[in-house]
């Protein structure tokens, strides 16, 4: 009978799933010295004084203001005329602002390389992602990207183990939400992706994941309902939450499946595609649907009220696609600084083709596209749907991490969002799909001491939030300009 107990508990907890691993992790006892070299502001007692203060919430900036931060969290905010306490250093950011810091719901750990690209944009197969897990940890950082999710894996494992770091303080970089591996189908174009079998298979794949540690998932472009179903209920057994960059599923059958969240804004949404079949990717890939479901029509009506219905997210990653308008995008000359000379010709190469294309009947077809995208997050976003942010740093080498982030609250600016609410979308969105809402997200006593300190008003002038100057992560003030230094010229590289 007593064998028989035993054998009942152990087959009981190896059923059970096991607690995931904390995005947020307790802030370390001592930073080592690799980390300390980035530090500006020490941690203990800080005043930030004559601050103005955007707080994440949407509310209207607040002028002349003291943020006291005690360790890692945010003692208060108050009036710069009411007296600090005994105790603490003050810093005076008369004309500065503070936001919250960025949570980046699409981030990466990797570079997209077209080995043996020219002018033409003919490459050699195969594409590869090599990780760049010296710099892009770095870049986050520096521009003011305090939480992240990676949003797929390509080495899972690296991006696990360089979270691990970064909580223990051995490496510098943001808290992570570590995305496991990719779910993919067949005929992915990434050689280093996982081809799920069948559904036991991306249940298998889930499991084993989120037995490592990993604290979210993402379906891709070629993964079956039966595939998605499976790995979606694998992922809430764990309590974890489940996204996709989807294709061959369309986003009504995603949401009736239970997706948590869809990636791309609307762009990749396949469901009035000309002779779309189930479970197989269009070569279309959505732009068909993108170009019919104009923001208010019927269809987009309905989609809408499905998601928001359902509570299905939706990540905002404009910058990836805004690099395909003609020169649309402008050549930042901090971020190109951070390529390496190949990453740079290669970039520069495919932005002069996406420029040629511009006037083609397929480049006037993309912006119409682009246009409807835009309206119809604006439209998600006024049925209180949750819409997240992240810049999605692949395509074609132009979206680089952080500085991406930051154009993407730039663009949602241009597409009709007040910079309050671009800055919300940014940050408290973001951790409130996360469940982190209490801890990150916004600027409150006894939040997180996570902030952004940007040299000019942002809730005036968008692209004044390029102007980091330092970023706090749980009330360690890092050096924006010193870690932009340390991988000058090698992104692309590691």
């Amino acid at each position: 009978m007593k064998l028989r107990l035993l054998a009942a508990v152990a087959a009981f907890v190896l059923a059970s799933p096991l607690p995931a691993a904390p995005v947020l992790a307790p802030p370390p006892l001592k930073l080592g010295a690799e980390v300390q070299a980035f530090v500006s502001v020490p941690a203990g007692r800080t005043a930030l004084t004559h601050v103005r203060v955007i707080d994440g919430t949407g509310a209207a900036a607040m002028e002349d203001r003291t943020i006291l931060i005690d360790g890692a969290k945010i003692a208060a905010v108050q009036p710069a005329s009411a007296a600090i306490p005994a105790g603490y250093r003050t810093i005076d950011l008369t004309g500065a602002s503070v936001i919250p810091g960025i949570v980046g719901m699409h981030n990466h750990m990797f570079y997209i390389a077209r080995p043996n690209l020219d002018a033409s944009g003919h490459s050699d197969d195969p594409l590869v992602v090599p990780q760049m897990t010296f710099s892009a940890p770095r870049l986050y950082l520096a521009n003011g990207v305090t939480t992240m999710r990676t949003t797929g894996s390509v080495e899972p494992y690296a991006d696990l183990n360089v979270k691990s770091e970064i909580d223990a303080g051995r490496l510098v970089g943001p808290h992570m939400d570590v995305t496991g591996p990719y779910l993919e189908g067949p005929d992915s174009p990434f050689i280093q992706m996982h081809q799920l079998r069948n559904a036991d298979d991306a249940r298998r794949t889930v499991a084993f994941w989120a037995d490592q540690g990993v604290t979210s998932f993402k379906a891709y472009m070629n993964i079956t309902r039966a595939e998605l179903k499976a790995a979606i209920e694998e992922a809430h057994r764990r309590h974890l939450k489940i996204t996709g960059h989807l294709c061959s599923v369309t986003y009504p059958e995603a949401a009736a499946l239970g997706i948590d969240d869809l990636e791309h804004g609307f762009f990749v949404n396949t469901q009035l595609d000309p002779g779309k079949k189930p479970d197989v990717c269009p070569d279309s890939g959505g732009t068909p649907t993108l170009l019919a479901m104009t923001p208010g029509s019927p269809e987009a009506n309905a989609l809408i009220k499905l998601l928001v219905d359902r509570h299905v997210a939706v990540t905002s990653t404009l910058p990836v696609f805004a690099q395909s308008l003609a020169l649309h995008e402008p050549l930042n000359p901090k971020a190109m600084a951070v390529l390496t000379p190949e990453a740079k010709e290669s970039y520069l190469y495919l932005r002069n083709l996406a420029a040629t294309r511009g006037a083609t009947p397929r480049g006037q077809k993309f912006a119409e596209a682009y246009k409807n995208d835009l309206g119809l997050e604006r439209q998600f976003v006024a049925a209180d749907g949750l819409l997240l942010a992240g810049p999605d740093p692949t395509g074609n080498g132009g979206v680089i991490p952080g500085f991406g982030d930051q154009r993407e609250l730039e663009l949602l600016v241009e597409a009709g969002f007040s910079p309050l609410e671009a800055i919300r979308i940014a940050t408290l969105n973001g951790a409130t799909y996360l469940g982190l809402a209490d801890r990150i997200g916004s600027i409150a006593a006894g939040k997180n001491a996570d902030l952004v300190v940007i040299r000019g008003n942002p809730a005036a002038d968008i692209n004044d939030v390029e102007k980091v100057e330092t970023v706090f992560k749980d009330g360690v003030g890092y050096d924006s300009a010193k870690l932009l230094e340390s991988v000058r010229g090698r992104y692309g590289e590691y």
